[in-house]
């Protein structure tokens, strides 16, 4: 894995940690490095600049508007439930939340219901 992605991945895993996510496993989704729950990856990293967010199509369009610098559409991921996310330019506690949300819209029903974060 190359430094940029590895150091990405470092970043995700670390703060997946402080937001005290559980039974959270480190994989790969397409071949790329990704946090999953359940089996299913709720943040993978696509390229050294990108990563994608598990969330609700429904909300997609919502987090483009609020913040167009950090979160963007492209065809690839239109209509899917999946969110491409600028790495450099989110910080960390905004990041963090959107893991939180991630997680939960990935994670078990029962898992998910547990989650006090």
């Amino acid at each position: 894995m190359p430094d940029v992605k590895n150091s990405i991945f470092e970043r995700l895993k670390l703060l997946a940690a402080q937001a005290g996510l559980p039974e959270v496993e480190q994989s790969t989704h397409y071949g790329t490095p990704s946090l999953k729950v359940g089996g299913k990856a709720f943040v993978s990293i696509k390229n050294n600049e990108t990563i994608v967010l598990a969330i609700p199509v429904d909300e997609k369009e919502r987090l483009i508007e609020m913040a167009p610098e950090i979160y963007f559409q492209s065809d690839h991921y239109r209509g899917w439930p999946s969110l491409p996310v600028r790495i450099e330019e989110i910080g960390d506690e905004e990041l963090k939340v959107r893991l939180v949300a991630a997680w939960r819209f990935r994670a078990p029903k029962k898992l998910a219901a547990t989650y006090r974060g």
